[in-house]
């Protein structure tokens, strides 16, 4: 009776869990290369009331074992490409497939962070940024630095990415130059990453980074300028899922009470 009720409440907690994942994800369904994700359910440590045995004559029984409840083991996050989503700022990057674009705080260049979020900005020096104002790295390491004038003092009109990052500068006097790449860094477990708010990701040393490389390389996609990456969210998904997890909140609140009462019976037998 005891256990019941231990274990009714574990399940509202873990449900509880559940709703809150549930919640951010749907809270994050416009947010800019979000990605949703699933919190996974394991049984907690069984209580044995009798151990398998086998005789001597070969006869066996099976172990008796009454489970003590459940627990949230883990949240994994979906890391399935969102859609790309044409923006009408030429600024804006997205990468299509696999991969994260390397940031950096220019006040603090011993925490670098990455994103898949590639709603970005020119200063007017030139530096490409993030909406934090953080550095957008280059495949060398270096921020990237778009200029704003040539040579000849002509101030630039355009600026294009390829798909493998190449940034190539147009000038009013007809003249082109080129400014770097941008990088994109891929991970063998991007799981191991953590969020540290405002779309960006900390933690890659331990998330195996191929570090920085030539988008469309080391399995990472290319990248798409004028784009954004859109959440992932499956909003259909998200809503049956909640309503599963608010089913199992209030069968678990049943068996509370239902404990409950029981305990209440056996207390007045008494009298």
């Amino acid at each position: 009776m005891m256990t019941s009720l231990s274990s009714a409440v574990s399940g509202l907690d873990a449900f509880q869990q559940q709703m809150d994942i549930i919640g951010n994800n749907i809270a994050n369904i416009n947010t800019t290369g979000f990605k949703s994700g699933t919190g996974n359910l394991v049984d907690s440590f069984s209580d044995t009331l009798q151990a398998a045995t086998v005789s001597t004559a070969g006869s066996s029984t099976d172990s008796m074992q009454i489970g003590t409840g459940v627990a949230t083991g883990s949240v994994t996050n979906n890391w399935m490409t969102g859609t790309i989503n044409p923006m009408n700022n030429n600024n804006d990057l997205a990468i299509n497939g696999n991969g994260f674009f390397m940031v950096e705080d220019p006040n603090n260049s011993n925490t670098p962070y990455v994103t898949q979020d590639g709603t970005f900005g020119l200063t007017s020096k030139g530096n490409l940024q993030n909406a934090a104002g953080m550095n957008v790295m280059s495949t060398t390491g270096t921020a990237i630095v778009i200029p704003q004038t040539n040579a000849a003092g002509a101030g630039m009109t355009a600026w294009t990415v390829t798909g493998s990052g190449a940034i190539t500068v147009s000038y009013s006097d007809g003249t082109t130059a080129s400014a770097g790449s941008v990088a994109v860094e891929n991970f063998a477990d991007p799981g191991v990453l953590v969020s540290a708010g405002g779309n960006l990701y900390t933690n890659m040393a331990n998330a195996g980074p191929s570090g920085a490389v030539v988008p469309g390389t080391a399995g990472t996609g290319t990248i798409v300028q004028g784009s954004l990456e859109l959440s992932n969210v499956d909003l259909s998904a998200q809503m049956a899922a909640l309503i599963t997890a608010q089913r199992g909140f209030e069968a678990n609140s049943k068996i509370v009470t239902t404990s409950d009462e029981i305990l209440q019976d056996s207390v007045q037998m008494k009298r």
